[in-house]
């Protein structure tokens, strides 16, 4: 290139000066746009057998494909918070050294005609100001109580499973109990 020449053109259609780089990059665009918005074509055949292209063929009819869906992961710093938070739980949960259940025993069994239990619960040291006691029942949780007693309604006759656990300000588990399991005798219906 002679000096003080530039690697510029002129635009035939506007007179104006044009960089050759940025036309290239402005039909690679386009290019990629064009196969991106590519149609699908369907076609049934004499037989019956449906085939689907990117081509028009005699026959053949457009789709309107809906929208791909996508999943948003979840950015680094968020895994990152959930570390911290994970330590958090143990250093809040250190500082009980126990959580355990008073009322019922486990492997107790009692009647219960209403099928009304009031559960009793406790920890050691007693709980910290914001903190309660979390009854989970067959695995799904049914109360929550600061004072250290549960009641728990209408729970069916049979064999069942209660854990305790120790939750923040925020709902957070941050120490879990033993399991018990107990049994419930109410009066049948048909009886």
């Amino acid at each position: 290139m002679p000096p003080g020449a530039t690697d510029n053109h002129v635009n035939p259609m506007t007179g104006e000066l044009m960089n050759p780089t940025s036309g290239l990059v402005a039909g690679l665009l386009f290019v990629l746009a064009a196969q991106v918005s590519a149609e699908v074509y369907r076609n049934v055949d004499a037989y019956g057998n449906v085939t689907f292209s990117d081509e028009p063929s005699e026959g053949a009819e457009a789709i309107e494909l809906k929208p791909v869906t996508t999943i948003t992961l979840p950015k680094p710093e968020a895994v990152q918070k959930t570390e911290k938070l994970r330590e958090n739980v143990e250093t809040e949960g250190a500082t009980y050294k126990s959580v355990s259940f008073v009322y019922p025993e486990n492997n107790q069994a009692f009647y219960s005609g209403s099928g009304d239990i009031q559960f009793q619960v406790r920890s050691t040291p007693g709980l910290q100001p914001g903190h309660k006691y979390e009854l989970t029942l067959d695995g799904q949780p049914v109360g929550q109580s600061a004072s250290g007693t549960i009641s728990v309604n209408n729970v069916y006759r049979g064999t069942h499973e209660a854990r305790v656990y120790i939750v923040d300000g925020k709902g957070v588990q941050i120490k879990t109990g033993p399991s018990i399991t107990f049994t419930v005798h109410r009066p049948s219906i048909l009886n």
